[in-house]
């Protein structure tokens, strides 16, 4: 169990750092993930503040239609690298922002724009229309 809580702070501890360099270089230019991030409860704040389009994917690993979105999330990712920024929220890791968002079923995909929450795209579907439903808010 202490390891469990160990590997997440330090997880938690790499984000900021990755957060804070992406800080950085966007005041130099482009910001460019080119795959999704992972957030915590206690990261969520510093991801969806610090850049103008952000994608939550709120999942868990047991669920199936979760694992159907994932490779479309990594594709997307990497398609819109510099312009949207993709994060995983697991809900079993994190309940309070799950509750704060009240996440009820799983795939829901949160949209933020500027800090805030813009749309909310709830279950599995095919990559145009959740390519469609996300950027439009580009």
């Amino acid at each position: 169990m202490e390891d469990d809580e160990e590997l997440k702070r330090i997880r938690e501890m790499k984000l900021r750092q990755m957060m804070e360099k992406m800080r950085e270089t966007g005041r130099r230019g482009k910001i460019a993930l080119n795959k999704p991030i992972v957030v915590t409860d206690a990261t969520f704040n510093e991801v969806i503040s610090g850049h103008p389009l952000v994608v939550i994917d709120c999942w868990a690993p047991w669920c199936g239609p979760c694992q159907m979105v994932a490779p479309i999330l990594e594709e997307l990712a990497r398609d819109y690298a510099g312009k949207i920024i993709f994060g995983k929220l697991n809900v079993d890791e994190n309940p309070i922002t799950a509750m704060q968002f009240q996440v009820m079923s799983i795939p829901t995909l949160l949209v933020f724009k500027y800090g805030k929450l813009v749309d909310r795209v709830v279950g599995a579907m095919p990559r145009q229309k959740l390519e469609l439903q996300i950027t439009r808010y580009l």
